[in-house]
């Protein structure tokens, strides 16, 4: 597989609020969890103690409710941090980039792709965070569709973030 050239990429991704604007299917969601979206101090401090420029290339589509609840979070404090920022790809627009980080062989968005100063890549995470993932491949095969996202949704108001906080903000610890 070829490498890719994050820092072409991270000139091609748009911005959070770019990508927002041009969301048609969810764009209420999107900006609701972004402006309820609380970041605590801990993720400042963490992130701005890995290093002077830290970049989380993401890869998503406007219709996905597992990015609609992390993605604006993350945006959120790219927003705020002086020492991150957050650009999106559409999916589908990027097929190359996406093949690269499949999940157990599916195109599972979203995927946060950490860079550091040099665009270098430090790791990845997706679809969703660990606790969660694990929930729904156990019952994807023994729980209704609709019941399984209501359990998605509810997991997702409770943790507030903090969760995707830590994994994403984790990718520069090793």
């Amino acid at each position: 597989m070829a490498d890719l050239d994050f820092k072409q990429l991270w000139n091609d991704a748009l911005s959070y609020d770019q990508y927002v604007e041009e969301s048609q299917k969810n764009c209420a969601m999107w900006t609701g969890k972004y402006r309820t979206a609380r970041i605590p101090d801990w993720a400042y401090e963490k992130a701005c103690a890995t290093g002077p420029d830290i970049s989380f290339l993401v890869i998503a589509e406007d219709w996905c409710g597992d990015a609609t609840n992390t993605i604006p979070v993350l945006a959120r404090m790219g927003h705020e941090a002086e020492c991150m920022e957050v650009r999106i790809l559409r999916r589908d627009e990027h097929p190359e980039v996406m093949d690269r980080y499949l999940t157990n062989g599916s195109r599972s968005i979203p995927i946060v792709i950490a860079l550091d100063s040099n665009f270098e890549e430090k790791g990845h995470w997706g679809p969703r965070p660990t606790e969660l993932q694990a929930w729904v491949m156990e019952h994807k095969d023994t729980m209704e569709t609709d019941e399984r996202y209501k359990h998605v949704r509810t997991w997702y108001a409770r943790d507030k973030g903090e969760t995707t906080l830590r994994e994403v903000l984790g990718l520069f610890e090793g």
